[in-house]
């Protein structure tokens, strides 16, 4: 796994000493030892690397990686260049297109929203593959639940986007009254029609970051293939 090295690092560094967090190692280590495991071991903690802590703007948590073979890369819900959109994505940028006028891209490399401040976050940062939630209860939770508290405990303005219920069930540590809320139903094809679609959450981010002073996210993922 390869180490967190920016503030993030400081920030969690008391969770690397606790006994869960050493178990969970191990056992990380020999499933990628053993199975085929996503994402790749140096991706695990790509939402940390690529969206500094003191950037963070908004907060996109999602369940467990993509469990199909060249999708995870680390972010929640986004999949490598070339790889089929997956259809919570899609219905995302259904939503985006209706919020906010953005053309339905081409991919659904979500690294652009990372480096504006979008921490996409995993509650679980590694599967099985083909395995849906096969390390829920290893440690994972422990772990990012760790990194919620941090977040929820900045002193400055933050949205945290809550789709479904295993994201809305973090809302009870969201207790800092400077962070706006946010909860809709799961993108999933399942649950996006009881209310995902509609919730008009980015736009609500944007007009809350304007608001504080902060620059809005540009929300558009441009195509890759013109």
């Amino acid at each position: 796994m390869a180490a967190i090295s920016n503030d993030w690092a400081e920030a969690l560094k008391e969770e690397y000493a606790k006994p869960y967090y050493r178990d969970l190692y191990r056992t990380v280590l020999k499933e990628y030892r053993q199975r085929e495991i996503f994402p790749p071991s140096g991706d695990i903690f790509n939402a940390f690397h690529l969206t500094p802590l003191k950037e963070v703007k908004v907060v996109i948590l999602g369940q467990d990686p993509y469990h199909n073979y060249g999708q995870a890369h680390g972010l929640c819900f986004s999949v490598k260049p070339g790889v089929e959109i997956p259809p919570s994505l899609a219905n995302i940028y259904q939503e985006l297109h209706d919020d906010l006028g953005c053309y339905i891209p081409d991919n659904g490399y979500l690294v652009k929203w990372a480096k504006q401040g979008v921490l996409l976050l995993n509650t679980v940062l590694t599967v099985r593959a083909h395995e849906a939630n096969s390390h829920r209860g290893i440690g994972w939770e422990e772990f990012t639940d760790a990194a919620i508290r941090v977040l929820n405990a900045q002193d400055r303005p933050m949205v945290f986007l809550l789709w479904g219920r295993p994201a809305q069930n973090k809302k009870a540590m969201l207790n800092n009254p400077k962070h706006l809320i946010l909860e809709a139903p799961h993108p999933s094809p399942l649950s996006a029609y009881r209310g995902f679609f509609g919730c008009r959450h980015f736009s609500q981010a944007n007009d809350f970051l304007v608001f504080h002073q902060y620059d809005p996210i540009d929300w558009q993922i441009e195509n890759l293939n013109s």
